[in-house]
């Protein structure tokens, strides 16, 4: 199949052969044929890639927007239409999160409700939260990356920590399982979710349409009140823990 993109910033035919090998290089992408004329760029694929990708090889002075337009067959061009009008709604979309919160709760809420201590629980909700959601970052290590520092302020400074956090989440999930440097697992989980809701704040005032990379690329998760919710949740868990442990 093959898309058509509009790629601005491209002043002269070096730029154009730029953009053209860059994009040909993308993963899933079998050929780009670049017009400095048009500033379009036709992409064959065998699907549509996430438009991150495609930005994320390409130097910051190009943008590159889809041009909604599908080469093809009209049946092609047909179906892409029929598609696109029936995209589910933000809350359909949200159903796998939603879905793995209630287990995790009722996970959390199995283990401890014979003890009646309602610490214990919070302990293993923060941990069962960690270990399952570094696991669908596992899936696809680069993709999450790809997709976590568009939003969280220290990925995008520092790239390589966008590779380490899927670790970092499951050592905390690790730690608070077994009840080891529990404190010290609190205040670690106070700053990365501190920075990352500081990015999502500014993605949802902004109104930007991008993907959350809370379960990775495995499931694709819009962008909402709902990632806000769900580190907002968990900052609030560790402060209370925090002043329970001193």
């Amino acid at each position: 199949m093959e898309f058509i993109y509009k790629v601005q910033g491209m002043t002269c035919n070096g730029c154009r052969s730029s953009v053209e090998q860059k994009l040909s290089g993308v993963m899933g992408v079998s050929s780009a044929t670049v017009s400095l004329e048009k500033e379009e760029a036709l992409l064959e694929m065998t699907s549509k890639l996430p438009l991150f990708v495609l930005k994320e090889a390409l130097p910051d002075k190009y943008i590159i927007t889809p041009k909604l337009m599908l080469v093809g067959s009209d049946k092609e061009r047909d179906s892409a239409f029929a598609k696109a009008k029936k995209v589910p709604s933000k809350l359909l979309q949200l159903k796998p999160l939603f879905l793995i919160f209630t287990f995790i709760i009722g996970a959390s809420i199995l283990l401890n409700y014979k003890d009646g201590d309602w610490q214990p629980a919070m302990l293993d909700f923060m941990g069962l939260f960690y270990v399952v959601f570094s696991f669908f970052k596992f899936l696809d290590l680069k993709g999450f990356k790809n997709s976590f520092m568009m939003y969280d302020p220290l990925a995008k400074a520092v790239p390589s920590y966008g590779w380490l956090y899927p670790f970092i989440e499951l050592g905390l999930g690790i730690l608070f399982l077994m009840r080891l440097q529990v404190f010290t697992a609190l205040v670690i989980t106070i700053i990365i979710l501190g920075i990352t809701t500081i990015g999502v704040t500014k993605t949802l005032v902004s109104k930007k349409e991008i993907q959350c990379a809370c379960l990775g690329t495995a499931l694709k998760l819009p962008m909402t009140k709902a990632t806000f919710i769900e580190n907002t949740i968990m900052i609030v868990m560790a402060v209370i823990m925090i002043f329970n442990v001193l």
